[in-house]
């Protein structure tokens, strides 16, 4: 053994402390505190046998279903079963029972296939369960938009979504189309904000000509809170009978097209602005790498 030396040359006297201090029930921070010892391998050795009082133990959330895994593989149960009525990975049930003899089994290829079915649902209903958490979390960190937020957020938005106009064909009309009822919700909130009144708004709905019609262009009528009379004549698309198409069911509404009429010098400010945030995210970047 190595002999100690300086102030932990009394090791036998200091090791004696240090056991009377463990068995009143003090945990390894407050001894060292208590003692002035400062070097954690020479700290575990003064202790060294004597085991911490059960207050310094850190519950393990997983002992339940440790408790539990076992129990139901000394009943037999095998991994794919245990997995499945847990909850839990395979590699966690692994480490848990490993010790444990290996049930016989007795299952049919068609009760293995179900327990493997259950198995994989319930791996697939915890991971919707964190991803939904995950969006939660996100959501709420978001907060409230103050003007300036919202009004970068409705130019990139607009930029990436609506009409722009091209070199070799001037149109600087201000059109925004998009199916996503929040994205349009976003884009009349920002509009409100630039000061644009809605009766200077005008609507279409676009949308498969074998879907509901009618109830689409109810729906959109209904979200931005317009007056029929407001909504242009809906634009149907030709059902191309040899593509296979995802979008549909009760859920698929098209989309809205929403104009500013007169809008040509909104359209100016909104690529002005645009262009102000692509210098502005430049000269950050520039400043974060040097």
């Amino acid at each position: 053994m190595t002999r100690a030396h300086g102030k932990y040359a009394d090791f036998e006297g200091l090791r004696e402390r240090a056991l009377a201090l463990r068995r009143a029930g003090l945990s390894l921070r407050q001894i060292r505190d208590e003692l002035k010892i400062h070097n954690n391998d020479i700290l575990n050795r003064l202790v060294k046998g004597e085991p911490p009082p059960e207050w310094t133990k850190r519950p393990n959330a997983k002992d339940d279903l440790r408790a539990r895994a076992r129990e139901l593989r000394l009943q037999g149960w095998t991994y794919d079963r245990i997995e499945a009525e847990l909850g839990c990975s395979r590699s966690s049930v692994s480490l848990w029972v490993r010790d444990l003899p290996k049930p016989e089994r007795k299952r049919t290829p068609e009760e293995a296939s179900a327990i493997a079915r259950r198995g994989w649902e319930a791996k697939l209903r915890i991971r919707d369960e964190e991803r939904q958490r995950t969006k939660e979390a996100a959501r709420q960190a978001v907060g409230n938009l103050s003007p300036r937020e919202l009004f970068l957020v409705g130019v990139g938005l607009y930029w990436a979504e609506g009409a722009k106009d091209k070199p070799y064909e001037r149109r600087e009309s201000v059109t925004f189309v998009n199916s996503d009822p929040g994205m349009i919700e976003v884009y009349l909130a920002w509009l409100d904000l630039l000061g644009i009144e809605r009766d200077r708004l005008r609507y279409a709905v676009m949308i498969h000509e074998n879907a509901d019609v009618a109830g689409a262009e109810n729906y959109w009528a209904e979200l931005v809170g317009a007056d029929p009379s407001r909504f242009n004549k809906t634009t149907l698309k030709k059902h191309n009978p040899k593509t296979v198409r995802k979008n549909t069911g009760e859920t698929y509404r098209g989309c809205l097209a929403i104009k500013v009429l007169q809008g040509a010098a909104l359209y100016r400010r909104i690529e002005g602005s645009w262009y102000g945030i692509v210098e502005s995210a430049r000269e950050a970047d520039q400043q974060n790498r040097t």
